[in-house]
């Protein structure tokens, strides 16, 4: 546990490169692209191979913003460290907010996708019934019941909240191991099918389908959108990191390259195997379809190759819902901090040296959004992403015109065309969502623009808790928590 110059404690610098790298992996890699791929397939057709491509190359000029700001304020807390920087109090406090709701919700989306895939493996090895034939638990105090599933999502939760809460450094250390599991995975099943007389005979042409042409591309590309979020998470653990100005840039950039050859090399082979057409047709499943297609059957422990994808599923979800468990606490904890949520979340524990409070209030939100709609869950949570990272932009632009002379470790090339074209091309996918949200699912922009008004209120309360604590009323004011001792 360390201080700084002002004696305000610190988190511990415990984790290095691999791990911060293995953080935005763990939460990019998830169970996204064993269900998205089909579904992409089936828009642009082989031409889905270009969809994760140029996918990557949108998030890049994003990636590009976050990594020069991370170099220039090495603070955890990710967007909203770098928006509390340069923008007043209500925007970065705002910012903060949709973050931190942003990471709740995925987490709890990845837990409830944790529990299917789990009760799956179990099925695949003959320990439990397959998914849908499992039933409920019953609970006398309650008179109720509940299903295995949920019961499955809260013990994920509860689990990885636990290991948050007692060390930092054990949680990086779970994130590498078990994304090292899944990429490995991943790596097997584009070996098999690289080398299978499949691929061999493969055909990609036509590339475009025949209906919508290269512009089938963009519906596509706004559907798998989703899974390159999670290098961002890399930002929101700075003062954990090792020489942060330096490890934090390369870790974004690491994280986006691999991911980025992972995903190609996985829709590549998917689509060699399988055929964009018979892809298509297996949907979501197409990943495990086109394992089960060409791996061998009677594998020591993976079995065949639905196994083998189901094991990927099972480390996906942890990994991911980990991830967002340690960045909403960091982005709670930095808000604490800085005096805009109860001070008490904005402290260290006097004995484990984590954002402890942070990581418990984190967790009673993700508990509770499981009643929520997936479908509505995923689309706020893709929302808020893509409203922070138009704001990220738009603050790297305005440090370097308030601050030309800050220390950059890192400065981006050729500004300021990335992050013009982050905004823009932030702005064009936030609008598509929203006009689909209009159509399809008014609920989640509903609790979307109740999150935000709810945030306004909680602003102004905590203004007015702090202002009776300045002028000796009762409460005392954030700024004047005495820390705790080490």
């Amino acid at each position: 546990m360390s201080s700084d110059s002002h004696g305000e404690r610190k988190p511990e610098a415990e984790l290095g490169l691999l791990d911060a790298t293995m953080i935005g992996m763990g939460a990019m890699i998830g169970a996204g692209i064993f269900v998205l791929t089909g579904l992409a397939a089936e828009i642009a057709g082989p031409a889905a191979i270009a969809v994760f491509a140029l996918n990557g190359v949108v998030t890049a000029f994003t990636g590009l913003s976050y990594a020069e700001l991370a170099s220039a304020i090495p603070k955890s807390g990710g967007g909203y460290a770098f928006v509390r920087e340069v923008f007043d109090d209500l925007s970065s406090f705002l910012m903060g907010w949709m973050l931190w709701f942003a990471y709740m919700i995925a987490g709890a989306l990845y837990a409830l996708g944790f529990a299917p895939n789990f009760l799956e493996l179990l099925h695949v090895y003959g320990f439990a019934p397959a998914p849908d034939q499992v039933g409920a638990v019953a609970l006398p105090l309650l008179d109720a019941a509940v299903p295995i599933s949920v019961g499955l999502a809260f013990t994920a939760v509860l689990s990885l909240v636990a290991l948050n809460a007692a060390s930092a450094a054990a949680s990086g250390s779970v994130e590498t191991i078990f994304t090292l599991v899944k990429v490995g995975i991943l790596v097997v099943f584009v070996a098999f099918g690289a080398l299978s007389p499949m691929f061999s005979t493969a055909e990609f042409q036509p590339l475009f389908p025949a209906d919508g042409g290269a512009f089938a591309i963009l519906p596509a590309m706004g559907l798998t959108f989703i899974a390159f979020e999670g290098y961002d998470l890399i930002t929101t653990v700075t003062e954990e990191v090792e020489n942060p100005r330096e490890n934090i840039p390369k870790a974004i950039f690491l994280s986006l390259a691999v991911t980025v050859v992972v995903y190609l090399a996985v829709v590549t082979v998917a689509v060699g195997t399988l055929g964009a057409q018979g892809l298509a047709e297996a949907g979501e499943a197409g990943i495990a379809q086109a394992a089960t297609a060409f791996m061998p059957t009677g594998l020591p422990v993976i079995q065949n190759g639905g196994a083998i994808i189901v094991f990927g599923a099972v480390f996906s979800t942890l990994t991911a819902l980990n991830a967002v468990v340690i960045a909403s606490s960091r982005v709670a904890f930095s808000m604490g901090r800085e005096g805009q949520l109860l001070p008490s979340i904005g402290q260290l524990h006097h004995r484990f040296g984590t954002p402890f409070v942070a990581i418990l209030a984190s967790a009673v939100v993700m508990l509770g959004s499981v009643a929520l709609p997936t479908e509505s869950a995923g689309n706020m949570s893709s929302l808020f992403f893509l409203l922070s990272f138009i704001v990220v932009n738009g603050a790297v632009i305005r440090l370097r015109r308030e601050r030309p002379d800050m220390r950059r470790p890192y400065e981006m090339p050729y500004y300021p065309v990335p992050p013009i074209l982050g905004i823009v091309l932030n702005l064009v996918l936030t609008g598509v969502l929203v006009w689909y949200l209009v159509r399809t699912d008014p609920l989640a922009l509903v609790l979307s623009v109740g999150w935000i008004l709810l945030g306004g209120l909680a602003y102004l309360g905590l203004n007015r808790w702090r202002s009776a604590g300045e002028t000796g009323g009762t409460g005392t004011p954030a700024d004047a928590v005495p820390q705790e001792d080490d």
